[in-house]
């Protein structure tokens, strides 16, 4: 297989879809991918705050109206984008996420739902139509996803069980699509092996300072800039085409809940 040694200029050409771009994460990733050369498709139900995220950026960005809860919304922006972009549309970044507080005695069935929608089905099942497009490019092209979940998928909080049980769901997902593109390499007959033409990496970042977090009064000591987890996807997205990060904890230097 031909290695190909990535760096930060060298996302200019290439296209990136980044969910939940409105604001928060979302917005930190598409500004730092855009920053690097990337041209940036703004995924969100919330249009006018990816018009404002469009608008910082400047420049290569479009604004995508998607609900990835929404099967005909995931299957059409995907294609349009491919059918727009073709190859050059070789980076999908998850990142949209709600949350809807209550302890198990009142949480209500219809949020609880709407949680498991957006933080975990609706990722997978995008994923799922990305990685069924780029099957079939050359392994010299290789595309890249980033699945972003939580520190509240490996610690138990409480009146979070929404958010929690679905960020724990979402990474046991992405483990499980990791082994599925290793075991999906084929072997050419001369015995070369060819890996999947995709690679899909983990953050699990713990609070960070976004719109999201405010109802839950966490210290600012406690919470990092949305710009060091978005830090971290560009590092993932301009590895060597050899390697790939399975799983990376992004935290406060002193966050107490981390697992040790």
């Amino acid at each position: 297989m031909q290695t190909t040694q990535r760096t930060e200029d060298q996302l200019t050409g290439r296209v990136a879809l980044v969910t939940g771009a409105a604001s928060g994460l979302g917005r930190a990733v598409a500004v730092a991918l855009a920053e690097a050369g990337a041209t940036v498709a703004l995924g969100d139900v919330d249009t006018d705050g990816a018009e404002k995220t469009r608008a910082t950026i400047g420049r290569d960005a479009e604004v995508v109206a998607l609900d990835v809860t929404d099967d005909d919304a995931r299957r059409r922006v995907v294609a349009d984008l491919f059918a727009r972009h073709g190859d050059a549309f070789d980076l999908l970044v998850n990142v949209a996420g709600i949350d809807r507080p209550g302890y198990i005695t009142d949480i209500d069935l219809a949020d609880y739902r709407m949680v498991q929608a957006v933080n975990c089905e609706g990722p997978v099942f995008l994923t799922s139509e990305f990685l069924k497009t780029v099957q079939h490019r050359p392994a010299d092209t290789l595309a890249d996803v980033v699945h972003v979940t939580s520190l509240s998928a490996v610690t138990s909080g409480s009146g979070a069980i929404a958010y929690n049980s679905s960020k724990a769901a979402f990474r046991s997902a992405t483990r499980c699509i990791q082994r599925e593109l290793r075991e999906k390499g084929t072997v050419l007959p001369d015995g070369t092996e060819v890996p999947f033409p995709a690679r899909v990496h983990s953050i699990v970042p713990a609070a960070m300072d976004t719109p999201m977090m405010e109802r839950w009064g966490i210290p600012a000591h406690r919470m990092m800039p949305p710009s060091d987890v978005a830090r971290m996807v560009l590092t993932m997205v301009t590895m060597p085409d050899t390697s790939f990060v399975p799983e990376a904890f992004v935290i406060p230097r002193n966050e107490p809940d981390f697992p040790r």
